[in-house]
């Protein structure tokens, strides 16, 4: 059983049952969540403060989550109780009146991004039901992904970087040059993107954001063929819950960079450093949802665009349940208030 799945609900039980019932009306309020930090955040575009961004999509995001008719617990969050003000692993969020949930949550993937007023910032969050999401430490995690359409195991994360692309482009009938893959723009990755060039294969470097990049290669029409490389392990389960709506496969491993970021994650059950995990590892069951709001302009969502008494905003809402993905243009008149 995966990892993931252990301690979740069975079928009958009433929690599940009452999860089922509401996860259609729950996955549309959950775009209010990752709307309201949107908006907090992009009033920190480009102004250098990158503290200031996160803190200020931590509180919205906070804010209304805890108007959410459900018994919440985040999984994925800010950071461990002693080290994060808001939004800490094993805080409880909702009204606690409704199903049992567990909750990944990053209220701003890309604080640089959005401090420099770079591209594809975002707002994200994943629910499922209780016990559906790994609890991964925050530490580094190597992860390699790809879109829907291949066979079943078709990753190798030890495999080196050229044979796979070589493999992936016999797999699509194309050559090596017809690919594209994202690769995060860090020194770490110098052999990794080595490797892909010798092939003649193309790259698109990032300076942040995986989770979208992850979520790329699921995408139709996107150029992204494939997303390798080291990022943090929270965000991996974030994307490996996108995935689970859209299709794909990643796997990943945690890297630990010293003693005490392996005792974090003892203290968090994992007792196998080497362990591969898979999409379903990470994010498990049938009732996994995903919402993303754009903060910049990027190549999934277009970023809070304000004007004077408003601002719109752009989001996507995934069901792994029906394989529903609805993109949501919301336009927010400020000069209305609460409850007109």
């Amino acid at each position: 059983m995966p990892t993931a799945a252990k301690n979740m609900p069975q079928a009958g039980d009433p929690g599940r049952e009452l999860f089922f019932s509401m996860d259609r009306n729950l996955a549309l309020e959950v775009v209010r969540v990752t709307e309201s930090a949107a908006l907090a955040a992009s009033l920190y575009v480009g102004r250098g403060d990158e503290k200031g961004a996160d803190q200020a999509a931590v509180d919205a995001m906070r804010t209304v989550l805890n108007t959410l008719n459900i018994d919440g617990r985040v999984v994925i969050g800010e950071g461990e109780r002693d080290e994060a003000p808001m939004l800490y692993i094993g805080e409880k969020v909702g009204t606690g009146n409704g199903p049992k949930i567990d909750i990944a949550l990053d209220p701003l993937e890309g604080t640089a991004i959005t401090a420099n007023g770079g591209m594809n910032a975002l707002a994200v969050i994943a629910m499922t039901e209780e016990g559906g999401f790994l609890n991964a430490p925050d530490t580094y995690m190597q992860k390699i992904a790809v879109g829907p359409g291949l066979p079943d195991n078709f990753l190798d994360i030890d495999e080196p970087a050229d044979d796979f692309v070589r493999r992936l482009a016999k797999f699509k009938g194309a050559s090596p040059e017809q690919l594209m893959i994202c690769v995060l723009d860090r020194p770490r990755h110098d052999d990794t993107i080595r490797l892909i060039r010798k092939t003649g294969a193309r790259i698109t470097l990032i300076q942040d954001g995986d989770v979208s990049a992850v979520i790329a290669t699921a995408e139709d029409h996107s150029p992204i063929d494939a997303y390798m490389g080291i990022g943090g392990a929270p965000e991996g389960v974030l994307a490996a819950a996108a995935l689970q709506c859209t299709g794909g496969q990643m796997l990943g491993r945690l890297i630990f960079r010293n003693d005490g970021e392996k005792a974090r994650a003892e203290r968090m059950g994992i007792s196998d450093y080497n362990r591969i995990y898979t999409h379903d590892d990470m994010a498990y069951g049938p009732n996994v949802m995903f919402a993303a709001t754009g903060v910049t302009d990027g190549a999934m969502l277009k970023g809070v665009h304000r004007y004077v008494g408003g601002a719109t905003t752009n989001s996507i809402i995934m069901r792994s349940k029906t394989g529903t993905i609805r993109r949501i243009e919301a336009t927010h008149n400020f000069t209305k208030k609460p409850g007109q």
